[in-house]
C-alpha cells in the first residue's frame, strides 16, 4: 500500500521539522560559546520560546482532514537519505517536547543550576534529539537520534545529578540502553538488508521498507529485535531495572523533559513495528499483553512500597506503560487512538509530578515521603500541581486521560473481551490509591519537621506558579475539549489499522 505524501512546501512557508530541530542546536552553541551564565540563560530562553511559537505553528498547518504523512523534507544521497515528516503518530510529541523544554528552563531558575551553563546547554540538546527522533521517517536517522540521546542524559545525571551513586547508575544505564540499541540497530539492519533479495536497492527509507514489506524475511526475528530494544526504553517489565535508579539520582528538569522521551519508545513501536511487520505483531501479541498486564500490577504494587517519591513515579511510569503497549496491540482504531493521546497525556502529567517533586525537594532537601507532610498550605501551588497531575494520570473525568482511556478500555473490549478490560481497570485503581496515598502523606498530613522557607534572593513563588498554570491549564483545557487532540490521531489509527492482514480482513475495511 503506498503512503502519500504532502512536501513541506504545500502547507508551510519553509521547512518547519528541520527548523524545529536545528533551533535548539543552534541556541546549544551559542549558550556554550556565550561568555557568561546570564547570556546563556536568555539565549536559552529565546531558543525554547521560538521553539515554542513553532510547533504551535506546526498544529496550525497539520491538515486533520488528510491521512499523508506532511511537512515532508527529503534528501537523498546514493543509499543515505535525509527523511523527515509528521502524521498522527507524533505530531502532539513535538510540541510537547517544546513545551516542557521551556518549562524546564522556568524551573532552572529555581534552582543551582541557573549559572550552569552546561546544564543548560544539555537541555536544549536533548529538545534537539527528541524532536529529530520523533520527526525521522529513515531508520538509521532514528538510531543515531536514540544513540544522541544518551549524552544529554549521562550529562545531566553525572553533572547535575543529586544523588551520592550517579557514576553506577550511569554505567547501569548505559548498560541497559547499550542492549536496546544494539538489538534496534539489528533490527533495522535485517529490515534494510531485507529487500536486497527481492532485487531492491539497500535502503534505511521507511516509506520504501513499508511499501515493500510482503518481501521482508526474517520478520519473527526482526520483531522480537525490535521490540525487546525498544521495550527497554519504554519501559516496560522486566527491562525496567534502569528508570528507577535514574529518577533518583538524576534532576528532576531533565526528568521531566526525560518522560516524553520514555515515550519514544511507544512511538516506535507504532512507527516502526506495527507497520513494517503487522503480521507477526498479530501474532505475538499474547506475548506482549502477557508482559504489560504483569506491568501494570508489578508497577503499581511496587509504587506502593516506596518511600522515596521520584521512585514512586517512575515505578508508576513501568505500570502506565503497560497500560499504553496493550492499547498498541489491540488492533483497532480505538486502541490505537486511545494509547497515543493517552502517552501524551502520561508525558505532560509526570512532567507536572516531577516538577512538583523537584520544588518540594529545593524547598525541603529531601524526597522521602516520611520525612515530609503538611505542604498544602505554605506550597499551595505545588500541592495543586501535584493533585491535577495525579488525577490527570488517574484518568478522572475532566482529565485528558479520561477519554483517552475510554478509547483504549474500548479497544481492549473489542479484541480482548471484559475480563482484560477489568484487569486493566483494577490497575488503574492501584495507580489511584499510591498516588492519592502520596498527595496525603507530603501535603495533607502532619508535617514531621519544620521546613526552612526560600530564601529572599529567589523569590521562586511567581516563577512556581507559572510551571503549575502552564501545565494544569493544559491538562484540564485538553480534558474537557479533547476532540481536537483527537482529531490529530484520528487518520493515522484507521491508517494503521487498515494494514493488519488477519485483523482488517475479519473487521472489514474501514470507510
Amino acid at each position: 500500500m503506498e503512503t502519500p505524501l504532502m512536501l513541506w512546501p504545500e502547507t508551510a512557508a519553509f521547512p518547519l521539522l528541520s527548523t524545529l530541530t536545528l533551533i535548539p542546536l543552534v541556541t546549544l552553541i551559542a549558550i556554550v560559546r556565550s561568555p557568561s551564565a546570564r547570556l546563556a540563560l536568555r539565549f536559552g530562553f529565546v531558543g525554547a520560546a521560538l521553539n515554542v511559537a513553532l510547533s504551535m505553528y506546526l498544529l496550525m498547518v497539520f491538515d486533520v482532514g488528510n491521512a499523508s504523512i506532511q511537512l515532508v523534507e527529503q534528501v537523498q544521497l546514493g543509499w543515505l537519505s535525509y527523511c523527515v515528516g509528521v502524521d498522527g503518530a507524533n505530531i502532539l510529541f513535538i510540541p510537547l517536547t517544546a513545551v516542557l523544554t521551556f518549562l524546564a528552563l522556568i524551573y532552572t531558575l529555581i534552582t543551582r543550576h541557573v549559572t550552569d551553563k552546561l546544564f543548560i546547554a544539555c537541555l536544549l540538546g536533548y529538545e534537539t534529539v527528541l524532536i529529530g527522533a520523533f520527526a525521522a521517517l529513515n531508520l538509521m536517522q532514528f538510531w543515531l537520534w536514540s544513540v544522541m540521546e544518551l549524552v544529554p542524559v549521562v550529562l545531566l545525571t553525572h553533572h547535575a545529578g543529586t544523588g551520592h551513586q550517579r557514576r553506577w547508575v550511569v554505567a547501569l544505564f548505559m548498560q541497559y540502553w547499550g542492549s536496546a540499541l544494539l538489538m534496534t540497530l539489528a533490527g533495522f539492519l535485517l529490515l534494510a538488508f531485507g529487500l536486497i533479495d527481492a532485487e531492491h536497492p539497500l535502503t534505511f527509507d521507511w516509506l520504501t521498507l513499508k511499501e515493500n514489506n510482503a518481501y521482508l524475511h526474517d520478520e519473527v526475528l526482526i520483531f522480537i529485535l525490535l521490540f525487546f530494544g525498544f521495550a527497554i526504553r519504554m519501559p516496560l517489565f522486566p527491562f525496567h531495572g534502569w528508570l528507577p535508579l535514574i529518577a533518583e539520582q538524576g534532576t528532576v528538569a531533565s526528568a521531566a523533559i526525560f518522560m516524553v522521551g520514555l515515550k519514544l519508545g511507544i512511538y516506535a513501536v507504532i512507527r516502526f513495528i506495527l507497520p513494517l511487520v503487522p503480521g507477526v505483531a498479530e501474532q505475538w501479541a499474547g506475548f506482549a499483553l502477557t508482559l504489560s498486564l504483569i506491568s501494570i500490577f508489578y508497577g503499581a504494587l511496587l509504587a506502593l512500597m516506596q518511600i522515596n517519591i521520584r521512585r514512586l513515579l517512575a515505578f508508576a511510569v513501568v505500570s502506565h506503560t503497560g497500560m499504553l503497549v496493550i492499547g498498541l496491540f489491540c488492533f483497532n482504531e480505538f486502541g490505537l487512538e486511545g494509547s497515543l493521546l493517552l502517552s501524551s497525556a502520561y508525558g505532560l502529567a509526570t512532567a507536572g509530578m516531577l516538577f512538583s517533586v523537584g520544588l518540594i525537594y529545593e524547598r525541603t532537601r529531601t524526597a522521602f515521603i516520611p520525612r515530609l507532610g503538611g505542604l498544602f498550605d505554605s506550597n499551595f501551588a505545588i500541592a495543586l500541581l501535584f493533585l491535577i497531575s495525579a488525577l490527570s494520570t488517574m484518568v478522572m473525568p475532566g482529565t485528558p486521560g479520561y477519554d483517552a482511556a475510554h478509547l483504549l478500555i474500548e479497544g481492549v473490549i473489542e479484541e480482548d473481551g471484559w475480563l482484560m478490560a477489568i484487569a486493566i481497570l483494577l490497575g488503574n485503581v492501584l495507580a489511584a490509591a499510591f498516588l492519592l496515598r502520596a498527595f496525603q502523606q507530603i501535603f495533607i498530613a502532619t508535617a514531621k519537621r519544620v521546613h526552612q522557607p526560600y530564601g529572599t534572593t529567589h523569590h521562586p513563588v511567581r516563577k512556581e506558579r507559572i510551571i503549575t498554570g502552564v501545565i494544569c491549564g493544559l491538562l484540564i483545557v485538553t480534558g474537557f475539549y479533547s476532540t481536537p487532540w483527537l482529531a490529530f490521531i484520528d487518520q493515522e489509527a484507521t491508517a494503521i489499522k487498515a494494514q493488519y492482514p488477519i485483523h482488517s480482513t475479519q473487521h472489514g475495511s474501514p470507510k
